[in-house]
């Protein structure tokens, strides 16, 4: 999958209208609830990126979102409240150029895979970008003890050097963040995050060895998927806007 934004990209109105589909199928489906957000990056300032005010998702309309710069800084003098991780976004598309949508998420079923030794495996193929297991933030590792809340650029910055090269990072305590070179790309990754932890929760609790998908089942996976993963966007859209 292509890591820039295409350059036939539709206008930045329906770019908005994406953003705004994305908040409300991620609050539909339970990945979002009344926190959490999904942000892109902006398509004619790639330094900037584009990121509801503080609000509900499932309540975003295109009228809320706003503009960041890359000091994750609300820009043309907007004073609307911001929300206060907006640092996860911006320091993920300063850390990752091959990044266009970020999600971050609090979902029930991958939290305790955040705070325990078990790590969050391809259980099946439907979630093959998780191939290597997902890293795990811990920001008392580099700040001591805090709220758990990334609320500065340095905390940005640590959880996206976690993240790396990967497309899930776990946070502990807290939830996971998932990444996409296009915002369907980056909600079907949350989806399945979500739906991979409890299917592999499932699993464990029956009692006997796991069996997960290997690096190079997870790759051929994922390279099948990168070709049909937009196909549930419009059933997810629909489904979410109706309501």
């Amino acid at each position: 999958m292509s890591a820039s934004l295409p350059s036939d990209s539709a206008s930045l109105a329906q770019h908005l209208d994406d953003l705004v589909v994305a908040n409300r199928v991620l609050a539909k489906y339970g990945v979002l609830d009344g926190f959490g957000h999904v942000s892109i990056r902006h398509p004619e300032r790639p330094g900037h990126f584009l990121l509801a005010r503080s609000l509900a998702p499932e309540l975003v309309t295109a009228a809320d979102i706003m503009e960041f710069d890359e000091d994750s800084n609300a820009v043309g003098g907007d004073a609307r409240t911001p929300y206060l991780e907006r640092f996860i976004h911006g320091e993920i598309y300063r850390a990752r150029p091959d990044v266009n949508a970020v999600v971050h998420s609090h979902s029930p079923s991958v939290i305790p895979f955040a705070g325990s030794s078990v790590r969050l495996r391809p259980i099946y193929h439907m979630a093959g970008f998780l191939s290597g297991g997902a890293p795990v933030f811990d920001i008392r590792c580099c700040f001591g003890a805090t709220d758990l809340l990334v609320r500065c650029r340095e905390h940005g910055e640590a959880l996206a050097k976690t993240l790396g090269a990967q497309n899930v990072a776990l946070m502990r305590g807290h939830g996971f963040v998932a990444v996409g070179s296009d915002v369907r790309i980056a909600v079907y990754r949350a989806m399945y995050t979500e739906t991979n932890a409890s299917l592999q929760q499932k699993a464990i609790t029956l009692g006997g060895e796991v069996t997960y998908l290997s690096e190079e089942e997870a790759a051929k996976a994922d390279d099948t998927m990168a070709g049909v993963m937009f196909r549930p966007w419009e059933l997810w859209k629909k489904k979410a806007m109706e309501d």
